[in-house]
Order: C-alpha cells, then sequence, then structure tokens
C-alpha cells in the first residue's frame, strides 16, 4: 500500500471498473424491495455548478446505501434540452461563425446545428457526473428531446387538450424581447436600480363632456412615460381625501388626446407618488388586474421586438380585438424602441408645460436573466393548462403523507403556491423544444394528434386542404413534469414503470418547489394509477436541500466573479487559470478588476486539488437543515486530511498484521479484552446512529458521527493503544490476535459503512486488503451493509473504557503542566470519591502504566503524606507524585507567561471587535455566532492555564 493517499492517480480508473462492471445497473431480482431515484435533469447548456455537485453526491450516498442494503436500486440519469438557453446558445454560435444572424435560416437547420452541440454538451456534463462518483445506470441515459420522451409529452399535451385541461387565450405575460419569447418567472432576475418619478399633468375634461380645462389637472407620477401611449384610465383610492373629487370625471392623456375615465380603485396606494395612478394594462401586471376588475379596454404599444407600433392594438378585458379612437401613433414616436419613445415623450410634454417635477428613487427592475434584457409586460396569445383541479389533488397528496417533505417547514412554502395557483403557461416563442401538437386550417381551425397523418385521418381532413402546424413549443418545465414516468416508459405500461415508481425519493432545492416539484406532483397525479386505479405520487418522499453560498454568505454569480467549479476542488487549478476561467464572457466588464483581487486574496496559490472524496464528504457534513449554506474550504481541507487519516490508519493495520493468516483464525477468535469490546460497541452504536439520520436525511449528522469515530474512538483511541500491544511483547499470542481480528474488522466494517459517502478511497482500500488476505477482490459496492447488533450493548464495557480514557488523559496533562517528558518513566497515586473507577483503575493497573509510561499506579492510602506529593486534581480525581520525582519536574514560568500574553491579546482583538457597531451591523449571522464562540473558547483557554 502506497505512503500518501493520491486520488487523482485511482478515482478514473476506479469509475471505470464499476462502470465496467455493471455495478449501477439494478439488479432486477423481483423477491427485493425497489429503490428508486430520478437525478433532476441538468440544462444540457452548461458546466456543473456548486448545487449540481451537492444534490448528486446526495442522492448519490442514498443510492449506493441502498444498493448495498441489497434493494433494486435505479439511479435514473439524464438531461434537459433548455430551451430558450440553448436557442440563445446557439443563435450566439451562429453570430460568432457567420457575423450576422441569417433571417433565412429555417427551423430545421436551426434544431440540426443544435442537436449538433449537444451531443459534445452531454458528454462533458456526462462526465462531471463520473468525476463526481456518481453510480447512475448510464444504459438507460434520457434526454428530454428523445423520440421516446417526446411521445409521452405529445401523448400527455393531447390527453390533457382533449380532457379540457388546455386552451389558449390573450393573458399579459413577461415578455423578452431579444428573444422574442414569454419567459416563466423562474428566468427573471430583479435588479435594484435608480429610477426616476415624472410627475405629469393630464387636463379635466370640464363639466365631463370632451371639452378640455386649461386650468383643472389631475397629475400623475410615473416612472414609465413612454406607455402613455397606452393609457385607459386613471385610479384613485376612494379613501383618498386629496384626490377622491376626481373619481368619476373623465381627463385627457397629453400628446394623443385620449379621454379616460378617472376611477375608484381601494388597491391603490394613497401615499405613493400623488396617489393617483395612470392605468396601462397592456404594460403593467398591476394595471392588468385593475382592467379586468373594471372591465377596462387593454392597449399593447410595443411589438414583440420591443418597438413601437405605428397602429396600437385594443382588446377588451377578455382579450377579444376591438376597435377604439386614437390608437394611430404619432409619427414621431414609430418605430422607436422603449428608451426612445421615453426620451421623445418627456421632450413633448416638456414642451406643453406638462411635467411638473421629478424625483429619484431606488426601486427594482426585471431582466431576463437569459437574455440580460428588461422585461416587458406584453398581451399575448399563449397555451395554458388549467391548475385548479390539478392543484388541489397535488395538495391533498401532502397533507396525506403520501408525499413526506423534509426538512417539514418546505411543505408551508409549497401549500402557500398551490393554495394561489394561477393556470400555467405553457407555450414559448421559439424554434427548440417540443412543438405543440396542434394544427390549423386556412379558416384558423385548431385540430389536436400526433402528426399531420393522424389529424387527416382523424378528422377526414382531404389532401387538398392546407394544413399548418402551431410554431410554439412548449415550456421546457412541461416535459420535466413527466419525468418520473416519461423515463420509465410510459404511455406503455413497461415493466420498468411496475417495478419503479411511485420512486423513492426526489432531492432538489427549494428554488423550484414550484416550477418544478408542484407541477411534476400535479401531471403525475394525473397520468399515472396504481393497478387499482389510484393516482400514483411522483415521489414518496421529497428531500429539500439548502443554497450555496459563498464562505461571505453572497449568492454565487458568475458577475459576482465568486463562482467555484467543483472539479477545480477535485482537480486543482492555478491562480492563472482559475482568474480566466472566472472573468471570461462577463456581462459587465466593469466588475473585472474587483473580481482579479478577490480571486488572488481568496486563492493566492490557486486551489489544491482535493479529490472527489474530501469534496462529496464536505457536502455531507453541510447537508443540515439550514436555508442557506455558506462554503467553507477550511471544511473541505479538513476532510482531505479525514481521508489521509483513514489511508494511513488502513495502511498501518496492512502493513503491521499477517492478513492472510489472520483470516484463518478469524472464525475461532472470542472478544475478551476490553479495547475490543469498547470499539465494538462504538462500532455498533455508529452503525445504528448513521442509519437512522440517512433514513431522515440528516446528512451532516451521519457524517459527523463517521468522521468522529474514525478520528476520535478507532485512530487516537483504539489504534494508538494497539499499537503498543501489536508492536511489543505485551500480550500473549492469543490476545495479541484477537487485537489484530478486531483491528481489521473494524476497519473493513467502518470502510463499507463509509462507502456510500467516500466510495473511492473506500474501494482502493477494500482492494488493498485483499489482495493482503491473498483472496479474491470483489468490489466493497457488493458487500453487505453492516447491521446493528441489539443484543451488542455492553454497558460495562463502555463505563471501563470511559474511566481509562479519563485516567490516561489526566496523566497526560500531569505531563504537559509539569512539562514532563513523555519518555520519562515516573510513579503515580490516585485517590478517586468514585468507588467504581477506584475498582476499574485498579483492575485496568497494568494497561494504564502501560499506554502512560507509568513505573505503577496505585491508590493512596495514606493520607497523612501528602506533602510528600506533588498534587494535582483532575475530574474529582487527585493525582499524587512522589516528590522524589521533583527533579524531573520542569517548571516554565516563562513558557507559562508568553501562552497568557498571546491568549490576552487574541482577547482584546475579538472583543473589540464584537464591540464595533459596522461589523455589528454587516457581518453576517454566522459570521457573528463564531466570533461569539471564539472569543468564549479563548476565555476557557486562559482559565485552564491559571488554575
Amino acid at each position: 500500500m502506497k505512503n500518501q493517499y493520491n486520488p487523482k492517480s485511482i478515482e478514473e480508473k476506479i469509475y471505470s471498473f464499476w462502470e465496467k462492471n455493471n455495478f449501477f445497473k439494478p439488479n432486477n431480482d423481483k423477491s427485493k424491495k425497489s429503490f428508486c431515484i430520478m437525478m433532476p435533469p441538468p440544462n444540457v447548456t452548461g458546466n456543473l455548478h456548486m448545487g449540481h455537485a451537492f444534490q448528486q453526491t446526495l442522492m448519490d450516498i442514498l443510492v449506493r446505501y441502498n444498493r448495498m442494503k441489497g434493494k433494486n436500486t435505479l439511479w435514473q440519469t439524464g438531461t434537459d434540452h433548455a430551451g430558450i438557453a440553448t436557442q440563445i446558445i446557439i443563435q450566439k454560435k451562429i453570430i460568432e461563425e457567420k457575423g450576422i444572424f441569417p433571417k433565412n435560416y429555417r427551423r430545421e437547420q436551426l434544431t440540426k446545428i443544435a442537436w449538433k452541440w449537444i451531443k459534445k454538451t452531454k458528454k462533458i456534463i456526462n462526465n462531471q457526473i463520473k468525476r463526481l462518483g456518481c453510480s447512475v445506470d448510464w444504459t438507460r441515459e434520457r434526454f428530454t428531446l428523445d423520440p421516446k420522451i417526446s411521445k409521452a409529452v405529445q401523448k400527455a399535451f393531447i390527453t390533457l387538450y382533449h380532457d379540457k385541461l388546455i386552451y389558449k387565450k390573450k393573458r399579459l405575460v413577461n415578455w423578452d424581447t431579444t428573444v422574442k419569447t414569454v419567459i416563466s418567472d423562474l428566468e427573471i432576475e430583479y435588479r435594484e436600480i435608480n429610477k426616476t418619478f415624472w410627475y405629469i399633468k393630464y387636463p379635466i375634461c370640464t363639466n365631463n363632456s370632451q371639452n378640455v380645462s386649461s386650468t383643472n389637472f389631475i397629475e400623475i407620477a410615473t416612472t414609465r412615460p413612454e406607455t402613455l401611449l397606452g393609457d385607459v384610465a386613471i385610479a384613485i383610492n376612494p379613501l383618498d381625501s386629496k384626490n377622491n373629487h376626481f373619481i368619476g370625471k373623465k381627463a385627457v392623456v397629453p400628446i394623443i388626446n385620449r379621454i379616460i375615465p378617472i376611477i375608484g380603485d381601494p388597491s391603490i396606494k394613497i401615499d405613493k407618488g400623488t396617489g393617483c395612478v395612470k392605468i396601462t394594462p397592456g404594460h403593467n401586471f398591476i394595471d392588468y388586474s385593475i382592467a379586468i376588475k373594471n372591465k377596462l379596454p387593454i392597449i399593447n404599444i410595443f411589438s414583440s421586438s420591443g418597438y413601437i407600433l405605428d397602429i396600437l392594438k385594443s382588446y377588451d378585458y377578455c382579450g377579444k380585438k376591438i376597435d377604439m379612437e386614437y390608437l394611430k401613433t404619432p409619427d414621431i414616436f414609430r418605430y422607436l424602441t422603449i428608451l426612445e419613445a421615453r426620451k421623445k415623450i418627456l421632450t413633448e410634454i416638456k414642451k406643453l408645460g406638462l411635467l411638473t417635477k421629478t424625483t429619484n428613487l431606488r426601486g427594482k427592475e426585471a431582466y431576463s436573466d437569459r437574455s440580460g434584457s428588461i422585461i416587458e409586460p406584453m398581451l399575448t396569445s399563449q397555451w395554458y393548462l388549467k391548475t385548479n383541479s390539478l392543484s388541489k389533488k397535488a395538495i391533498l397528496a401532502v397533507k396525506n403523507d403520501s408525499i413526506k417533505i423534509f426538512p417539514e417547514q418546505y411543505a408551508n412554502m409549497y401549500f402557500s403556491w398551490m393554495n394561489n395557483i394561477q393556470d400555467w403557461c405553457i407555450s414559448r416563442q421559439l424554434w427548440w423544444g417540443h412543438r405543440i401538437p396542434i394544427w390549423y386550417d386556412k379558416e384558423k381551425k385548431m385540430y389536436v394528434g400526433k402528426n399531420e397523418e393522424d389529424i387527416r385521418k382523424k378528422y377526414l381532413i382531404k389532401q387538398s386542404v392546407t394544413l399548418k402546424q402551431e410554431k410554439d413549443v412548449l415550456d421546457t418545465w412541461f416535459s420535466s413534469a413527466l419525468w418520473t414516468f416519461s423515463t420509465l416508459g410510459w404511455p406503455k405500461k413497461t415493466e420498468e414503470l411496475k417495478t419503479f415508481h411511485s420512486t423513492n425519493v426526489l432531492i432538489s432545492g427549494f428554488d423550484i418547489i414550484f416550477f418544478w416539484i408542484a407541477r411534476m406532483i400535479m401531471l403525475t397525479l394525473y397520468f399515472i394509477k396504481d393497478k387499482y386505479g389510484n393516482p400514483q405520487v411522483p415521489f414518496k418522499k421529497l428531500y429539500i436541500t439548502g443554497l450555496i453560498k459563498d464562505e461571505q454568505g453572497l449568492k454565487m454569480s458568475k458577475s459576482k466573479g465568486n463562482v467555484i467549479d467543483p472539479l477545480d476542488m477535485v482537480d486543482g487549478i492555478n491562480l492563472p487559470d482559475l482568474i480566466k476561467k472566472r472573468t471570461s464572457n462577463l456581462i459587465k466588464s466593469n466588475t473585472l478588476n474587483t473580481i482579479i483581487n478577490l480571486t488572488k486574496k481568496q486563492f493566492p496559490s490557486g486551489i489544491k486539488a482535493m479529490g472527489t472524496d474530501a469534496l462529496r464528504f464536505t457536502f455531507s457534513s453541510i447537508a443540515s437543515n439550514n436555508r442557506f449554506i455558506n462554503w467553507d474550504m477550511n471544511k473541505l481541507k479538513g476532510y482531505r486530511n479525514f481521508c489521509n487519516k483513514l489511508w494511513n490508519a488502513s495502511r498501518f493495520i496492512i502493513n503491521k498484521i499477517n492478513l492472510s493468516k489472520l483470516n484463518m483464525y478469524k472464525k475461532n477468535i472470542e472478544t475478551k479484552c476490553i479495547l475490543n469490546k469498547w470499539i465494538n460497541v462504538k462500532f455498533n452504536n455508529l452503525v445504528k446512529h448513521y442509519e437512522n439520520n440517512l433514513n431522515n436525511f440528516r446528512f451532516d449528522i451521519a457524517s459527523k458521527a463517521l468522521y468522529n469515530f474514525l478520528w476520535n474512538c478507532f485512530c487516537d483511541w483504539y489504534l494508538e493503544c494497539s499499537k503498543l500491544f501489536i508492536n511489543k511483547n505485551f500480550f500473549n499470542d492469543e490476545k495479541k490476535l484477537e487485537i489484530e481480528y478486531t483491528s481489521l474488522n473494524i476497519l473493513e466494517k467502518f470502510l463499507i459503512l463509509s462507502h456510500p459517502i467516500i466510495p473511492f478511497i473506500t474501494e482502493i482500500i477494500w482492494k488493498e486488503i485483499s489482495i493482503a488476505k491473498k483472496i479474491p477482490f470483489t468490489s466493497i459496492m457488493l458487500q453487505p451493509f453492516p447491521k446493528f447488533n441489539s443484543i451488542l450493548i455492553d454497558k460495562k464495557s463502555i463505563i471501563e473504557m470511559q474511566w481509562l480514557k479519563l485516567i490516561i488523559t489526566s496523566v497526560r496533562k500531569i505531563r504537559l503542566e509539569l512539562n514532563i517528558k513523555k519518555n520519562i518513566k515516573i510513579s503515580m497515586y490516585f485517590q478517586s470519591h468514585d468507588k467504581i473507577g477506584e475498582k476499574i483503575i485498579t483492575k485496568y493497573s497494568k494497561y494504564l502504566c502501560k499506554l502512560s509510561n507509568l513505573m505503577y499506579l496505585k491508590n493512596l492510602k495514606n493520607k497523612n503524606n501528602k506533602n510528600n506529593y506533588i498534587q494535582k486534581i483532575i475530574n474529582n480525581i487527585t493525582f499524587y507524585i512522589p516528590v522524589e520525582h521533583k527533579e524531573k519536574v520542569i517548571y516554565n514560568n516563562d513558557l507559562l507567561i508568553k501562552k497568557l500574553n498571546k491568549i490576552n491579546l487574541k482577547i482584546k482583538i475579538s472583543k473589540k471587535k464584537l464591540s464595533d457597531k459596522n461589523f455589528l451591523k454587516k457581518a453576517p449571522k454566522n459570521i457573528l455566532i463564531k466570533e461569539k464562540i471564539y472569543l468564549l473558547k479563548l476565555k476557557n483557554e486562559k482559565n485552564e492555564l491559571l488554575s
């Protein structure tokens, strides 16, 4: 076994070994329970980020754990076609190659380019998944645009349409003027920006007639003066005593002279702006709801690209086209962009003397996170899925525990959204995606079917009748919502669907509870039924992870330059390459120097290679119930040290023990030694604690239990004590054999237990043990998982070992305080008020002397000559060192003073920090808690030195 653990040299070889031997495939043993996890399909557009790596690690832990428990296990993998994101990337690629985007490109040409590009990106993503050690069944890999998945999507749409749950309607939507499509709320990024309120006077019609007063005005405040072209009313809160006298009158829209009503509406905020709000329902969601409520018309002033129309489009509150006056746009505004129109309209308003003042404010603006352009609310015709009846069943599924949510607080988030759900806009104006299976004839009559041939046959349409398919595609989330059953062969009744559905657990983030998880529950309940005809849930348990932020508690983003590629922590990356990665393709070039300086400060030598297991252990250790989780590079380093500790402990056992000889005796070895009894009980307790926490998704507690057992129990105590017995002839052959057997037995079982979290290092050590035993190698993945033994509850061994540990640490502390070197043998006496402790110390004095390098450890019965001893009281035990050893005691007051001065300085710095108002105001909560704990620790250290 090599001296040092080098993950880079083994990880890819081990994964290849697993894959070639088909260890990731289901065993298809029908006598065994099934276990299935569906990997949320990552977008095919880019590299996996920290969130992906975090969640995939947790999934793999559960998959490996259940596979080793003997279950018929399937981890279904795949990628999402990512409609908008993919289309933008392909169009950018074409522009880079051609210089421009050719307008004559047909849909077929574009999709062909996309498919070619996707073949490459899927390989990159799959390689990243493999590097993380994910044991997915690659033979069943799926893509949301695969032919089989497409058939499932088509079937779902057609069924929902025939069941009158899908309809088409004009509504106000979030519109991306760059990509020219509706986008979901998830694809919107809200940015805090400087805004301006422009105060504009609207003339009042005299005596409610068409005549305009030259002296009577109503003043409104708006951040969007360009939209006055689409004004249909002015609204005032009826309780607004300053302005409510205007209600019932009419006003004139400046420049275009459209006469509009002044209405009362209780939703208007009296203290905002002037309290009088211009209503532009075609380009504002709040105004749109007011228009629906008050049955006002709706005017669309922009084209799909965000330019002012020459003839404005008008509709009634239901979205039906109507004729109105004053729809012709003045020549000076036609075909202007939104910002150009704003400037021009403000110029004209000033000329008319109707601009009274401006005020500045900070406010949020909605941007498309795909194109970066400002979102424009737009009235468009879209396809919708009715959700009222679907949501009721989905709510009930969680309430009756058909689906259990972990942690429980996320159930409230789910209910909150589901109780206020709106119909789902399922269409997108893209060329990439699942094209909606609707065809139109010349009269715009709609037909639904699998293809044109199917429709002609179904509706008896002649070949002479021209049919054209709907150009829109389905929202990416629609195909993803079918993921748990479409990947298992639905709409066919496959064996896989029967075996693995409902799946056992879904692991995902809280940010997509609404966009994916809730919709998946609704559609699965609708389409999938068990053998009794009852609706099936997509998964029985839902585990929601927290969101990983950087070490300062900030969201990781490209624009902030604080993103860490998980594989850079696995393989390492030098500083120049890290800077290049963080600064390439920046949208905001002014952040370049800030990002470079931040990276240099954070990683002056780049990122050191830590290996996959260290990263996986870190992910497991931070998987708490918190909503936000701060990444900590020091934890990663700590768990790399844990891997080294496991490697060195294994190396010691393999090198020091004749494993092949030991293998022959193991069945006849009885456990008698206190050390062996204790470690067996501790491991047995670990198995129970570890499994309980894994089963309840407390990966953090489970990994902490592994860490504490290996480091504090097995290495620091058991192996350290065993070394004396293995290396020297302290025990007879029988007892030595018992120690050797127990050492190996516990190591082997610990490797199996920890394999789900750290698969690579456990596999390679398992192989080394097989070589040393001179037996055929079988993967650790195929080993039976350790079981908790309810009979092996030996409280006596635990109590005795606690006393032994107490005595040994006390003696070590005395040596340290008195500066007595470890290699110097001394005599020691003790007095204990605890009779049990006294018996245990006497019983194991031989062990204690050996482990503490004492000549003897005896009970001091003569209490009259205490002056002949140096006394130390530790944990209610008084230890006595004979004065004859005084020459071996080296008092070092100078060293003590130095230590005190150092601690006092640290206490002073910490107190100053905690009294700094700026620090208290700006520091994240977790940093404040850390600092307070640090100060408390320093004070305890000081008290110990002074005691």
